[in-house]
C-alpha cells in the first residue's frame, strides 16, 4: 500500500512539473498550448466529450465480454503513443506527426479509439511536456474522432470493393492521418480567418503548409501499419478472430 502510494505521488509530482512547464511554447501538439481563443477551446471540448463518453461505454463492454483483448488494445495504444510523439514543427502554433490510430481503428472501431487517442494526447501533455491541455478538446476531436472515423469508413468501403487487404489497411491508416490535419487546418481557419478571403482562404493557407510534411508522413504511417497488422495477425490469429478482423494475408 505504501509502495503504491509512493509511486502514485511520484507520478503525480512529475506530471504536475511537466504540466506547469508545458505552458512554454513547445508547439508539440496539432494545436499548441494556449493557441486557440477560449471560445473555440470550449466548443471543441463540447464537440469531443460525447464521443469520449460513448467510447468509454464500448470499452467497458469490450473488457467485460473479452478481457483477453486488453493486451491487443495496449499494443494499439502504445503504437499510437510512440508514433504521435514524433513531432515535426510545422505552422506556427502547431506540429506535424503520425497519429497511429488507424491501426487500432481497424481492430476495435472508431469509438473506442476516441478513448485511446484522448489518453495518448493527455499522457503526452502531462508526462512528455508537450503542452496542449487547453487545446486538448480540439486536438482530440481531430485526431481521436475524425481520423478514426475516416479510417473505419475507408477500410470498410475498401473491403466491400474487394480491394487487396494490405491496400485497404494502407489507405485507412494514411487517409486517417491526412484527415486529422485537414481537420486541424479547418479548426485553425475557423479561429483565425483570413482578413481578405475569410475561413476558406485561411484554410487553404494552413492546409497547403501542412501538406508538405503530412503527405510523406501519412504514406510512411500507412506502410508501417500494414507491416505491424500483418505481424500481429501472424501471431495473434485467435484474438483477431474474436474481433472479427479478417487478416487473410498472414500465414
Amino acid at each position: 500500500m505504501r509502495k503504491s502510494f509512493f509511486w502514485f505521488c511520484s507520478i503525480l509530482m512529475l506530471a504536475s512539473y511537466f504540466w506547469v512547464n508545458s505552458f512554454s511554447s513547445t508547439h508539440a501538439m496539432h494545436i499548441a498550448e494556449g493557441f486557440l481563443p477560449i471560445k473555440w477551446v470550449i466548443i471543441w471540448w463540447i464537440a469531443f466529450l460525447p464521443f469520449l463518453f460513448i467510447g468509454i461505454l464500448q470499452l467497458r463492454k469490450l473488457f467485460r465480454n473479452s478481457p483477453e483483448m486488453k493486451m491487443v488494445l495496449g499494443l494499439s495504444t502504445a503504437f499510437a503513443f510512440v508514433l504521435s510523439a514524433l513531432k515535426i514543427p510545422s505552422v506556427t502554433g502547431s506540429s506535424s506527426h503520425p497519429t497511429g490510430l488507424g491501426f487500432g481503428t481497424i481492430l476495435f472501431g472508431p469509438m473506442i479509439m476516441s478513448v485511446v487517442g484522448f489518453v495518448v494526447l493527455l499522457f503526452q501533455s502531462l508526462l512528455l511536456a508537450h503542452g496542449g491541455i487547453t487545446t486538448l478538446g480540439a486536438n482530440a476531436f481531430s485526431m481521436a474522432v475524425l481520423g478514426p472515423f475516416v479510417a473505419y469508413g475507408v477500410y470498410k468501403a475498401s473491403k466491400k470493393m474487394n480491394v487487396h487487404h494490405n491496400v485497404s489497411i494502407f489507405l485507412a491508416a494514411a487517409l486517417a492521418n491526412l484527415a486529422t490535419y485537414v481537420a486541424t487546418s479547418f479548426q485553425l481557419a475557423l479561429a483565425f480567418p483570413d482578413s481578405v478571403n475569410g475561413i476558406i482562404g485561411s484554410f487553404m493557407k494552413f492546409a497547403s503548409i501542412f501538406a508538405i510534411t503530412q503527405i510523406p508522413l501519412s504514406i510512411v504511417e500507412g506502410l508501417l501499419t500494414v507491416m505491424v497488422l500483418n505481424f500481429l495477425a501472424k501471431y495473434n490469429r485467435e484474438e483477431l478472430s474474436t474481433l472479427n478482423v479478417q487478416m487473410k494475408e498472414a500465414k
